[in-house]
């Protein structure tokens, strides 16, 4: 069995050593994802494509490795061939009838042929032979050159002939590693999961960032997205998965900032941090699933203020995309159940959000902000090689949901003051303690291990991230009300 591998057409128009780096890179790609699959697989390279060889007793292995070429990408096409040698067009005939004859049984088909060498021959000569011959020797119904049922696909080079079984349409894009690297700003959404595919599909080696608002639930959740992107698009490449913690940085935020200004703020301290991890990556460039209008943040005076934080290239595959064009995305790369269930952190949301965002207010805004804390959390960053990210991930037990609460549960209401100022939590029975989401963890050692605590937010979302995040720390008397 033979896979033959064709290339994405934007290498072919590239200059010759540039395409042979490219052909190169991505011949090194396809062998060292298929070595683990078995080391009989031999993969070489050439010009303007390149051969995968599995040997007959491993026939069973074909779907799987047409599987894996599908989602390397530089790759146009695959096609499963038969390969032989041939002197005479009888030589050929002679093996196309066995394997054409029972996909013509009662219908029309035309023959094609592709040609590369020397030969006393045309294409046209070839096809009208074969295809007499599989009208004469088989149930085929006809010949119809124009709108026949079935194609039969023939390629000769020099003396050689391969016989299509099937074809597989590949990702497309440049090889992996052939190009620069970038680190992904990744929430684990519809948004960022497709941009950083977008990234890897165009040759970009794409390493994660993320910041963690909501605690250890929303964390294991964008390890796990990010590991599965990897493990499908970018295997052939390890990269490095960041985590920096950003509970302080939003408590600042909450406590110096307008609140109509503080989406802005976010963002533009996120890429300040991102910018100093990937300098120490030495990556010079940052990406993000940001797309024109599709929330108030990402008005184009906000983007243009969002931008300025950081001098570093700053890349927004999706900056046009329909949010209905991301998900369908999301769901061709296998994202969109992730995505779908991923915890949408809401800490930091302004009731009247700016849409038309000033430099000049902004940096005002700033100038009350502690860049102790930024640097602190950039400091206390975690950096894991992709593949190993949930080697570390703790398993949480169940958090109970209660509906209603026992009369000696202690009530934490943990959203943001104006958030209980705006909308007060009022319970008869139950005594009700106000600690917002970013000083739980610094007040842990306040709760009574006597006593049990629901921590409450309006949605519930932040409220089980949290108490998830302290069953992890081995407080079992932890729970979520969710007011019914």
């Amino acid at each position: 069995m033979k896979f033959v591998i064709k290339l994405f057409p934007e290498i072919t128009i590239k200059s010759k050593p540039v395409r042979q780096r490219q052909v190169r890179q991505l011949r090194d790609n396809i062998r060292k994802l298929l070595k683990p699959v078995d080391e009989q697989l031999k993969v070489s390279g050439q010009w303007d494509k390149i051969e995968v060889d599995i040997p007959n007793e491993l026939a069973d292995l074909g779907p799987t490795v047409a599987e894996m070429l599908q989602r390397i990408p530089g790759i146009a096409n695959i096609i499963e061939v038969q390969e032989h040698s041939f002197k005479t067009f009888d030589d050929i005939l002679e093996k196309a009838i066995p394997l054409y004859s029972p996909v013509l049984e009662g219908k029309t088909f035309v023959v094609r042929v592709k040609r590369a060498g020397k030969h006393d021959f045309t294409s046209v000569d070839l096809e009208r032979y074969i295809g007499g011959g599989l009208r004469k020797l088989t149930q085929a119904k006809n010949v119809d050159l124009h709108h026949p049922e079935v194609i039969v696909k023939l390629e000769v080079r020099d003396d050689k002939v391969y016989l299509i079984e099937r074809r597989y349409e590949g990702l497309g894009g440049f090889p992996l590693g052939s190009q620069d690297a970038v680190l992904s700003l990744i929430s684990g959404g519809f948004d960022s999961t497709v941009s950083s595919y977008l990234t890897m599909k165009r040759g970009l080696k794409t390493h994660f960032c993320f910041f963690n608002l909501g605690g250890a639930a929303h964390e294991i959740g964008v390890k796990q997205v990010s590991q599965h992107i990897w493990q499908r698009y970018g295997a052939s490449h390890r990269v490095r998965f960041v985590t920096v913690p950003f509970e302080d940085v939003v408590g600042e935020i909450l406590k110096k900032v307008h609140h109509s200004q503080m989406g802005v703020v976010l963002k533009r301290m996120m890429l300040r941090a991102a910018e100093k991890v990937a300098a120490e990556l030495g990556v010079h460039a940052l990406v993000t699933g940001e797309a024109v209008a599709q929330v108030s943040s990402q008005t184009l005076a906000n983007l243009d203020v969002i931008s300025r934080a950081s001098d570093m290239l700053l890349l927004r595959p999706l900056i046009t995309m329909d949010k209905q064009d991301i998900i369908r995305l999301a769901r061709q790369i296998g994202t969109e159940g992730y995505a779908a269930n991923m915890p949408e952190y809401c800490g930091v949301i302004s009731d009247r959000p700016t849409t038309r965002a000033r430099l000049d207010r902004i940096e005002a805004q700033e100038a009350n902000f502690d860049f102790a804390v930024l640097d602190q959390a950039v400091a206390n960053k975690q950096v894991e090689n992709i593949d190993q990210v949930l080697d570390s991930v703790v398993a949480m037990g169940d958090v109970a949901l209660v509906n209603v609460p026992s009369v000696d549960d202690v009530i934490v209401d943990i959203r943001a003051p104006d958030e209980q100022e705006r909308k007060p939590l009022h319970l008869t029975n139950n005594l009700i303690e106000h600690i917002p989401f970013y000083e739980l963890l610094s007040r842990r050692n306040d709760f009574d291990p006597g006593k049990r605590y629901l921590f409450y937010c309006d949605k519930g979302t932040m409220s089980q991230m949290h108490a998830g995040h302290f069953k992890s720390l081995g407080f079992e008397n932890i729970g979520v009300y969710k007011a019914s």
